[in-house]
């Protein structure tokens, strides 16, 4: 019988040599900042989610992320899920069979975009923790480095909130922030989730504050 952390070293060493390693915010460490989140919703949970379908689904949700820009962005989860429950029985053969379809469905679930509604308790975790990578420090991180490989700006100097504008996150990065991002607080499924999702979000602001004070010129001294 495999412990979870057994499981988890074995997930690891093989995303480490399977694993396309070009996009840095869909890496492994992601991966694992995912499970961690996971877990700690999950133990705050009145009826947990199953540890090792949740371990699972963390390590893979992302195998195959397309290009935000890509035409078929939107399918990156449901072919994250297929995969998985391709790669499951051939690399881990004495991987629980009747456990598959629910990491599938949790991977598939995940993506915002792909505007699956998350049914098991797994699913309704595993959303709940990716999406707290999108908030809070590490989610600005990603926003301004999945801004550079678009080629988009940072943001509109003339109006970087876009208070006399219609928000364009397509063009600006910071506007994700509004056009996405402080919505997602809402979104959680677990009351943990939200927890957590309002302490990050509530960086997100103090940051866009700080930007447009930062860019309407230096305090004198």
């Amino acid at each position: 019988m495999h412990t979870l952390i057994s499981w988890e070293d074995r997930f690891t060493q093989y995303l480490l040599s399977h694993l396309d390693t070009t996009d840095g915010s869909h890496d492994l460490h992601h991966f694992k900042r995912v499970w961690h989140t996971a877990a700690a919703i999950n133990e705050q949970e009145e009826h947990p989610a199953d540890p090792l379908i949740l371990l699972t689904a963390a390590y893979f949700h992302d195998i195959i992320s397309l290009p935000k820009n890509h035409p078929d962005a939107a399918t990156s989860s449901r072919l994250s899920a297929d995969k998985t429950a391709a790669i499951l029985p051939a690399h881990f053969p004495d991987f629980p069979a009747e456990k598959i379809p629910s990491v599938q469905h949790a991977i598939h679930a995940h993506s915002f975009s792909a505007q699956v509604m998350p049914l098991t308790p797994e699913a309704k975790i595993l959303q709940d923790a990716d999406r707290m990578e999108a908030i809070g420090a590490i989610g600005i991180a990603r926003v301004f480095y999945t801004a550079g490989l678009l080629h988009k700006q940072l943001f509109d100097p003339q109006d970087p909130l876009a208070k006399h504008r219609d928000l364009n996150d397509k063009e600006f990065a910071l506007d994700h922030f509004q056009q996405k991002l402080l919505k997602l607080p809402a979104l959680m499924n677990t009351s943990t989730g939200k927890k957590m999702a309002d302490r990050h979000a509530a960086y997100l602001l103090d940051f866009m504050e700080r930007i447009q004070t930062e860019i309407a010129g230096p305090v004198r001294l």
